[in-house]
């Protein structure tokens, strides 16, 4: 009996030389889509037949013997079926010779002689070129899970580089995409070029010298080119080995910015240009004559190292493209296949057009873009169907009479919108699968009140209702506010927040665990492990932003699949809600309650200051109250910001000393911040002096201007919040932005509105959509201050929060609107939430459609469009029930 798990042969080798067999045939069927299957004869009959003999002849452990098995019941009892399934059945044999090959380091090494396969010679052969990934053998591992190590040309050195990159495997260095593209195509004869101007030329090598300059410590390798018309002298800066790269006689192509030869009027130069030697035996050229791709570069890597790997990993990794779209989605889009998009993206060819090149508008660059939106949407097309199906959820009683008594006790009539959206609640609420619906609502357009008829409808139904808030001030002021409507329906109220005391605490905690109470008010606190609920079947999360994605799943799970209503007054832009909601049913309040005056907003430069400050005196001797915000608590040492409690006191005795001024900061005590609102809610102070603290939630009609000290420091969707403290009664209101910015040239901001709106140095867009590329390159290369003058003029020009919102996107882009670890928003590797808005719909839909038809992917056309969204979506949006 023999000791080893072998019979007569040594295995690793054997299967190396048999997957090299099986391979050959399915990669060339599969390479055409299924259409060469039928012109390989006996194909199953051959693959079923090397698997049966080599069974027989070696013992493999076990899991590379069943792999085996299940690559011949593949091809066992084939009939003539339609090329799709043709398709999948050749997709479904390399994914198994893909998984034998990743296992192939399973198998004992033993050492003896044996007489290497071709594929065994073939990769011997190529690991003296290169370092050879060790667990690839000739099948095809999924290029995500290759090394970009292992790439031609790459070794472990220039892998640390690209690392700085976050390219680490094959797939991350081609979706890695050029940022820009120079047109090197014009090849101009050296008699005409200009002074000044970027040029091309063809010539031929005449002589080079090189020079040293010891007291600079440099070397200067010159170069002389000549064609029919002229010479050209080429200089290149401590690159010494130059002198041997370029030899006499030699054909090159160089590209750069020409200049006039110091001393030498009629002579033509050119510094540090990009150059390449041409072969007469290669096809084409890489680096010029033609449209050149330039990449973000590292210490230690350029372009022209980038452009190299590039065009290796194309040549060898182009037929391993996985084509996750649907074949029906290309066609009906006309999209290119990935092969040939990625080779157009890193290597235009010369007809594309250099504009559309740099707004990554071609077909090819539209093509993975829409790829990565459609892959997003797709998971949050099967999360909200595995929600709304899969997951028990309550059907609440809409008829309640609490709904009846809470409309008849409103002092206003609801607006339209506010009845729209409050129907669209109900309809959700009914059902039995849990609720999950954003509102959005510019501030005061009644978004509370919308949020209480379904807490209402859930306490009617016999379970308890959470509004969770970000701060305290507004817990207690919706608290108070709430409390208001519910005294008289027989429902009873509890706030939770951290300023309670330990017997206050413990008696509020008893009451929501026995269900004494059914409506709780809360703050982060509502969070603690210590607050349980008896039934909680609705959670309100307001002002959703300050929120994380775990906090609201914390909160959610302390019920049994509660309804949940998230709420923002930070309008979002519709391309945002549908990645960081993509899986959400959004409701918006787009209409203001009736009487409301527009505020309005003024910028004024601190010399003028003044002049903000008597408006506030006019509006104080009116009856009025104002509001004067500041960025800080306390002075810094590290910033020139007046802090608010000097500030304060400095308004006190210098300003108005005449009136009640009063200060609220977050880092006062509840009882502290409870008694200073009050006394302003009662109008015992005519000036609050605050900080962000009354971003939110604060409704004081009484309350006329808001005045912001350093307006430039706040973000657009800040400011917003802010103006929106003020406007909400029947009498005019103002939001003053008093501004420390100044402009590139020194000068302070204007100090009217007029002015500051008509200035042109500021970039701002009334409307939308706007040139997207001008804008993008605007926004990347503003300074500070010019960020700052465009949330001021968008301010003063517009006091509506969607398009505040999407003005604010355009400014900052995605990533900073929302802040990525916060939010979760999407990281796309290509797609643009700004430039390809109109892609990001088309891909929704497209996504909602094919979730419609096939719910869990299953048909064949579907798996790789499967394998791509769980990879890359499973575990960041919880998919899990759907692998």
């Amino acid at each position: 009996m023999p000791t080893s798990p072998l019979i007569g042969r040594e295995p690793l080798e054997y299967l190396r030389g048999l997957l090299a067999r099986l391979n050959r045939p399915i990669e060339l069927a599969h390479r055409q889509g299924g259409a060469k299957k039928a012109k390989i004869k006996n194909l199953e009959t051959f693959i079923t037949g090397q698997i049966v003999q080599a069974l027989g002849e070696v013992v493999f452990p076990r899991k590379i013997e069943s792999e085996l098995l299940a690559l011949r019941a593949l091809f066992q009892n084939d009939t003539k079926v339609t090329l799709p399934n043709e398709l999948n059945q050749l997709i479904q044999a390399r994914r198994i010779l893909d998984r034998i090959s990743f296992s192939i380091k399973d198998i004992p090494k033993v050492e003896k002689s044996v007489e290497l396969s071709p594929a065994s010679q073939t990769a011997r052969s190529c690991s003296n070129a290169r370092e050879v990934d060790p667990s690839t053998s000739q099948g095809h591992r999924p290029l995500h899970e290759v090394s970009i190590r292992y790439a031609k040309g790459v070794g472990p050195k220039r892998a640390l580089l690209l690392e700085k990159l976050g390219i680490r495997t094959i797939e991350d260095a081609l979706w890695v995409l050029p940022w820009r593209y120079e047109d090197r195509s014009v090849i101009s004869s050296i008699f005409t070029l200009v002074a000044g101007e970027r040029a091309t030329v063809s010539g031929v090598v005449d002589r080079t010298t090189l020079r040293r300059i010891p007291r600079r410590n440099m070397t200067l390798v010159s170069v002389f080119v000549r064609d029919e018309t002229g010479v050209i002298e080429v200089v290149f800066f401590n690159q010494p080995y130059l002198e041997k790269t370029f030899q006499s006689g030699m054909r090159v192509v160089l590209s750069g910015l020409v200049s006039v030869a110091p001393g030498r009027r009629a002579h033509w130069q050119m510094r540090s240009p990009q150059f390449e030697v041409v072969d007469p035996e290669e096809d084409g050229l890489l680096h010029v004559g033609r449209i050149v791709p330039v990449y973000h570069e590292t210490k230690g890597l350029t372009s022209r190292h980038l452009r190299r790997m590039m065009q290796g990993l194309l040549e060898e990794y182009h037929y391993q493209f996985q084509e996750i779209l649907p074949l029906s989605l290309r066609q009906r889009y006309q999209w290119p296949t990935m092969s040939e998009a990625m080779r157009l993206v890193h290597f235009p060819e010369e007809h594309i057009d250099l504009n559309e090149l740099n707004g990554w508008q071609t077909p090819a660059h539209r093509r993975l873009a829409f790829e990565e939106c459609f892959v997003l949407q797709v998971a949050l097309a099967i999360r909200q169907m595995t929600n709304q199906k899969e997951t028990p959820g309550i059907a609440f009683t809409p008829a309640t009479p609490l709904v009846a008594q809470l409309h008849k006790q409103l002092p206003f009539p609801l607006t339209k919108a506010q009845t729209r959206v409050i129907h669209e609640i109900q309809q959700d609420m009914v059902k039995p699968s849990p609720m999950n619906r954003l509102i959005q609502g510019d501030v005061g357009s009644g978004k509370t009140i919308v949020a209480l008829n379904a807490m209402l409808i859930a306490v009617g139904s016999g379970y308890q209702a959470a509004l969770m808030v970000p701060t305290e001030i507004l817990a207690e002021q919706h608290y108070l506010n709430l409390q208001k409507y519910v005294a008289d329906l027989g429902v009873k109220m509890a706030r939770v927040s951290g300023g309670l005391s330990t017997k206050e605490r413990e008696k509020v905690y008893e009451q929501i665990t026995s269900g004494e109470v059914q409506l709780i008010v809360g703050t982060h606190a509502l969070l603690e492990e210590t607050v349980q609920f008896a039934k909680l079947g609705l959670v309100v999360v307001d002002e959703q932003h300050k929120f994380g994605v775990l906090q609201r799943g914390t909160l959610r799970t302390k019920g049994i699949h509660p309804d949940v209503i998230v709420m923002t007054a930070t309008p979002i832009p519709r391309t945002l809600a549908m990645t960081v909601y993509g899986d959400l049913d959004v409701s918006v309040i787009d209409e203001m309650p009736p009487g409301r005056k527009p505020i309005q907003t003024r910028v004024f430069r601190q010399s003028s200051r003044s002049r903000a400050y008597s408006l506030i005196r006019k509006q104080i001797e009116s009856g009025r109250q104002a509001y004067i915000v500041y960025p800080l608590v306390e002075e810094s040492e590290k910033t020139d910001l007046e802090a608010a409690t000097q500030a304060a006191a400095r308004l006190q005795k210098e300003e108005f000393p005449f009136y009640t001024i009063g200060l609220l900061h977050g880092r006062m005590k509840s009882e502290e911040k409870a008694q200073v609102m009050a006394a302003f809610k009662e109008g015992f102070l005519q000036v609050l002096v605050a900080t962000t603290v009354i971003e939110v939630g604060l409704d004081i009609p009484n309350a006329t201007v808001m005045a912001i000290e350093h307006a430039d420091r706040f973000g657009l969707a800040q400011l917003h919040q802010l103006r929106g403290r003020v406007g909400r009664g029947d009498h005019q209101s103002f939001c003053l932005l008093i501004s420390s910015a100044r402009s590139k040239a020194g000068a302070m901001e204007p100090d009217t509105t007029e002015e500051f709106s008509q200035r042109k140095d500021v970039k701002f867009a009334p409307e939308l959509p706007l040139g997207i590329q001008e804008t993008w390159a605007a926004r990347n290369t503003a300074s500070v201050t010019q960020s700052a003058q465009q949330r001021l003029k968008a301010m003063v020009n517009c006091s509506d929060g969607f398009a505040i919102a999407e003005q604010d996107l355009l400014i900052r882009g995605p990533g900073e609107f929302l802040g990525t670890r916060q939010w979760g928003i999407p990281e796309f590797r290509v797609a643009d939430l700004v430039r390809d808005s109109q892609l990001l719909e088309q891909a929704r839909d497209e996504a909602f459609l094919l979730v419609q038809q096939d719910p869990h992917l299953s048909l064949p056309e579907h798996q790789e469009l499967k394998t791509a969204m769980l990879r890359r979506w499973q575990k960041k949006l919880e998919l899990g029930s759907i692998g």
